[in-house]
């Protein structure tokens, strides 16, 4: 049997719940109907429109992928089209490429950061990720330097799920179902000063803690072994945590001090998200090793990519040495052209410079948030801000009950009722998010923010 997208929200989520597993889902919880299922079936403009025709506010950017929203479908499917009929496959295996990813690794060579010219190409940001880790071994194994196995990242940091990039990440509960870290990792403090004593306010003084602590988790497991610091310039698991002034800097000098690879995870906060190209210039970072995807190809096509500077490449392209690592997919034709002609329309249409001339306004606007009883902290830079909630407990805590009542329940329904998909964590910390798409307006912003405003008035009215 044939369904067609345009049948009745109710058969839709029917066959889903008998046929589709969807992804970080409890999907017994869906119904034997899927009517718990939220359908969306059209996009235009910052906008998307559910299987019943109700329309929302895109206000998560699908998840951190369409920059450009929904309606630049006829030049991404010119450019499809043309790839196609010229191309449709083609491996970059063996010494064996093609003319597309050839032309976006040189694109994309141009707008990286200073010294990073080379890419690798993947499916998506966990095998961005993996590739860095396989680099960073590649590159230290090769220099002599065999013992350096082991990984640092930030507490609470998400860097993907497959089993190598899972290593990287700081929540037990998507560890701990698949057995011991397939890399072994240690673990720092992110750069959220929410709840920490009043003088961490200060840039300097909280950067100098948080470079200590690396310096002392890096000399207790030992220089030698340490191959990769991975971490985002604004950490997305946690809500959108920014650092402090000299925070990038400083992990620069000690990756140079002992000699690990300083790795920028930007598979969210690259092309435009903060405002810039890649989100770590936005902080004056000097990354070995960049991942990217979701807006590489503002969600038209999937892609990862792993930028990599030319002094690792030196060392992993000498003579007689082969990176035995790859992808079927990697930079395939279609998601390279439809890569080149987002960046494309980006460079055209003035993207960054939206988030420019609005970011001011949206920081504005989220941070009078601030003042609701519910809201402990606002954070975030460009177009990627969250709500940090507290709740009815002196220590700022939930109890079961408020937790259920207001983050598990009113809060996302009523922002989805008000027609605005974001983004509500239940999880240590109860958070709302967003990322909206680049081609957001002050208006739109505005409307973002009213909802919010709204619906967390009305949530700390209930604590």
């Amino acid at each position: 049997m044939t369904l067609s997208t345009q049948a009745p929200a109710d058969g839709l989520s029917a066959t889903a719940a008998r046929h589709l597993l969807l992804n970080m889902t409890p999907n017994g919880s869906l119904g034997r109907d899927g009517e718990n299922l939220f359908v969306v079936r059209r996009g235009e403009g910052p906008y998307v429109d559910d299987a019943d025709g109700k329309r929302y506010i895109d206000g998560l950017s699908g998840l951190y992928c369409c920059q450009l929203g929904y309606s630049y479908a006829p030049e991404f499917a010119e450019a499809a089209g043309r790839q196609l009929r010229e191309l449709c496959f083609s491996p970059l295996w063996s010494s064996s490429a093609h003319p597309t990813a050839i032309e976006l690794s040189e694109h994309l060579s141009r707008i990286a950061p200073a010294g990073i010219e080379h890419t690798f190409f993947s499916g998506g940001g966990a095998e961005a990720v993996e590739t860095a880790w396989k680099i960073a071994r590649r590159y230290h194994a090769l220099r002599g330097e065999t013992g350096r196995t082991k990984a640092v990242a930030r507490r609470g940091a998400y860097h993907g799920l497959t089993l190598g990039a899972l290593s990287f990440t700081d929540d037990p509960g998507l560890r701990e179902p698949y057995g011991p870290g397939a890399i072994e990792t240690r673990f720092v403090s992110s750069t959220n000063r929410f709840g920490l004593a009043p003088e961490y306010v200060d840039d300097e003084t909280f950067t100098a803690r948080l470079l200590a602590e690396l310096e002392a988790a890096v000399l207790a497991e030992g220089p030698e072994t340490v191959a990769m610091l991975i971490a985002e310039p604004v950490q997305n698991r946690g809500g959108c945590i920014t650092p402090p002034a000299g925070y990038w800097q400083g992990l620069r000098a000690l990756a140079d001090r002992y000699g690990f690879l300083l790795v920028a995870d930007e598979v969210i906060t690259a092309f435009g998200r903060l405002g810039e190209w890649f989100g770590g210039d936005h902080y004056g970072a000097r990354p070995d090793i960049v991942t990217v995807a979701k807006g590489i190809t503002a969600g038209y096509a999937p892609m990862g990519a792993t930028l990599v500077s030319n002094a690792v490449v030196e060392v992993i392209n000498r003579p007689g040495a082969v990176l035995n690592h790859g992808y079927t997919f990697a930079g395939h034709p279609l998601s390279a052209a439809i890569a080149l002609r987002s960046l494309e329309i980006m460079e055209r249409d003035r993207i960054l410079h939206n988030v420019r001339d609005h970011q001011t306004h949206l920081a504005e606007r989220m941070a009078a948030l601030a003042g609701l009883p519910i809201v402990g902290d606002v954070r975030g830079a460009g177009f990627f801000y969250a709500c940090e909630l507290v709740g009815d407990q002196e220590d700022g805590g939930f109890s079961d009950r408020a937790r259920a009542d207001l983050v598990v329940d009113l809060i996302p329904r009523r922002l989805r009722e008000a027609g605005l998909l974001a983004r509500v964590y239940n999880r240590a910390a109860p958070l709302v998010q967003i990322a909206p798409p680049l081609i957001s307006d002050r208006h739109l912003l505005d409307r973002i923010a009213e909802i919010i405003a709204d619906t967390l008035d009305e949530a700390s009215a209930r604590l």
